[in-house]
């Protein structure tokens, strides 16, 4: 394959070049307006950069065949009105329907989706409509520079479409990045949570034991080992009054060992832990010394979305040795940026099973899908 970039005038001019050296059969891959010379910033001469290309092989069809091929015509190059660029924006989109599918042009099409991609990224591709918009606002939230270069490539294609269909294939794209929905949640007896200190975790474990006791009907039961702090302690206290489920605590394996023996015939045991500092490996090692992480337990890592996407990771990599079957990202209601919650679950591939956006019990958790954590992300806070 054969690929040049021309500079000329004018698009007539520059389809004149590309004809005249790779000839009738060359496809564009990609055009720009370009501003050269002038002085102090007036008088800059306008003109086009177009990049085209052509398959050698093309070239080689027996003469016979050629004759027997309809000629096409300067004019048949250039752009009908239907898909002539935005004012200013001088970008020509040939779709898979006007190029054929043959692999020679479907890599044509990649090498231009790259084309794009390296200009977003250095800020020299002029987006049309609301993608600019859309643009800063996924910036604003920082996703990865990655995916949204790739997403605004995406949006490229279909220039012409509404601000509904634009946001409808944007929200589409992102939940693709996701995992599909579990189709359950509350599948195993043990539901554990881990995570650092002051994300929240007494109160969300309370939340997912009156969801699991209110929704699904199940029997459940508290067991904390958070035994350095009393307060911890008190406060599962008052919850297990709340909701009228039992609680033991276990300050250590024995106790524990005790507790689950104590609640063998219940449906669903909810386990507190110590909320410590994360970066401490030792806090990691007394879990798995006081909890058994067999087959009949789910694990939730809780973060908060107030912290920062490393500190995110630095806490999951911490937990490393402990399987978190979910995500669940709580404080929505104490901030207004949730890309780190979207990079994390498509960097790790590991679903958010909840959201919290509140201290309210049972209240204030909402169940998370990659459809919520989409909507959230565009705009809509489900503060209900």
């Amino acid at each position: 394959m054969k690929i040049k970039k021309y500079q000329a005038a004018n698009m007539a001019e520059a389809m004149s070049l590309i004809k005249g050296e790779l000839g009738e059969d060359a496809v564009i891959l990609n055009s720009k307006v370009t501003f050269t010379g002038g002085f102090l910033g007036f008088f800059k001469k306008r003109g086009i950069e177009v990049i085209a290309a052509i398959d050698p092989q093309e070239t080689r069809m027996p003469a016979g065949k050629k004759k027997n091929m309809k000629t096409k015509t300067p004019a048949q190059h250039s752009l009908s009105t239907e898909q002539k660029p935005l004012p200013g924006q001088g970008r020509a989109d040939f779709s898979p329907k006007q190029v054929g599918q043959s692999p020679v042009l479907k890599e044509m099409g990649e090498l231009k989706k790259m084309i794009q991609q390296i200009q977003f990224s250095q800020g020299k591709e002029t987006l049309p409509g609301d993608l600019p918009q859309l643009k800063r606002h996924l910036e604003q939230q920082d996703i990865d520079h990655e995916t949204i270069e790739q997403l605004m490539a995406s949006l490229m294609e279909g220039q012409n479409a509404s601000k509904a269909e634009m946001l409808q294939k944007a929200k589409l794209f992102l939940m693709g990045k996701l995992l599909p929905e579990p189709i359950s949640l509350f599948q195993k007896k043990y539901i554990n949570v881990v995570g650092p200190t002051g994300v929240g975790k007494t109160t969300t474990l309370a939340k997912l034991a009156a969801e699991s006791a209110l929704k699904y009907r199940k029997k459940v039961a508290f067991i904390t080992t958070d035994t350095y702090r009393i307060a911890a302690i008190d406060q599962l206290k008052t919850y297990s009054k709340i909701l009228n489920v039992p609680l033991e605590v276990a300050y250590n394996a024995e106790d524990f060992k005790k507790a689950i023996e104590r609640f063998s015939h219940y449906d669903a045991v909810f386990i507190d832990t110590a909320g410590r500092n994360f970066r401490n490996a030792q806090y990691v090692e007394d879990l798995q010394d006081m909890l058994s992480f067999g087959d009949d337990m789910e694990t939730y890592l809780v973060l908060s979305l107030t912290s920062k996407q490393r500190d995110m990771e630095d806490i999951l990599a911490q937990f490393s040795s402990i399987p978190i079957s979910y995500f669940i990202f709580t404080k929505m209601d104490e901030t207004s940026s949730y890309g780190a919650m979207f990079n994390m679950m498509a960097k790790y591939s590991i679903n958010t099973a909840f959201l919290t956006n509140g201290q309210n019990v049972p209240d204030d958790l909402v169940k998370a899908t990659p459809e919520v954590i989409v909507d959230v992300l565009l705009g809509d806070r489900y503060e209900e």
